[in-house]
């Protein structure tokens, strides 16, 4: 009867069904949470033009820099009361740097339209790895590496594209976005469902990550292939 109440936790202790629904309850408050100071941060970017500037290389170098940085950061405080302030400036610096794709698909007659889209079909992917990953019975934990290779994958080619500009390579990494960072939703909802994830900082920084690339790399699909110019 035991077995169908307790997981392990990853760290030699067991998880029990209320702890894993105590960490799946903060993580859902939390990823909510998160997203108001990414609107805050994407509404500063797109109404300053902050961004504007961080093309090329530079917005390359801002970009990683910033995101790396701020991941480090959270990881060292996921434990204390300083873990949730670094996790939310984190999630603004995340809309700031949206806030540059945004205001080209804002620059369209149909950019509302196409934003408004991207968010439905994110949330729409979010709801189906959600119920999946509680019907799903099989152990998921050896996708970890293939997805991970294929996140590594993206980031060169997006490197890659950074300086070559094509629009049909940022098509194919959107795609390739969409697929590996769903699977990554699908992934880490699964290990909170089983008492895998015990810190509720780390649970929402990945899946705020998915979320992120999802939106962003649906955003740019609509962009590139739905757009109306006036």
């Amino acid at each position: 009867m035991n077995l169908n109440t307790q997981t392990y936790d990853g760290f030699g202790g067991v998880a029990s069904a209320e702890q894993r629904n105590r960490v799946m309850r903060n993580t859902y408050w939390l990823l909510a949470l998160s997203m108001l100071p990414t609107v805050l941060g994407a509404w500063v970017g797109v109404s300053t033009g902050i961004t504007a500037g961080l093309t090329g290389f530079m917005g390359l170098i801002v970009f990683l820099g910033g995101a790396f940085g701020f991941m480090f950061a959270i990881e060292k405080t996921k434990n204390s009361a300083a873990g949730v302030p670094v996790l939310l400036a984190f999630t603004f610096f995340m809309g700031l740097m949206l806030s540059r794709l945004l205001a080209q698909v804002l620059g369209f007659k149909n950019g509302s339209e196409l934003i408004m889209t991207a968010f439905g079909g994110t949330a729409g992917i979010f709801l189906v790895m959600a119920s999946l990953s509680t019907v799903i019975k099989k152990d998921l934990s050896g996708m970890g590496k293939w997805l991970f290779i294929g996140a590594i994958g993206i980031l060169i080619g997006g490197i890659i594209n950074v300086f070559v500009g094509s629009p049909i390579g940022m098509a194919v990494l959107s795609v390739m976005a969409i697929i590996v960072f769903s699977g990554f939703l699908l992934y880490d909802l699964k290990r909170i469902v089983d008492g895998g994830e015990t810190n509720y900082i780390s649970a929402t920084l990945g899946l705020y990550l998915s979320v992120f690339n999802i939106f962003q790399s649906l955003l740019a699909l609509l962009g590139i292939f739905g757009g109306e110019r006036d």
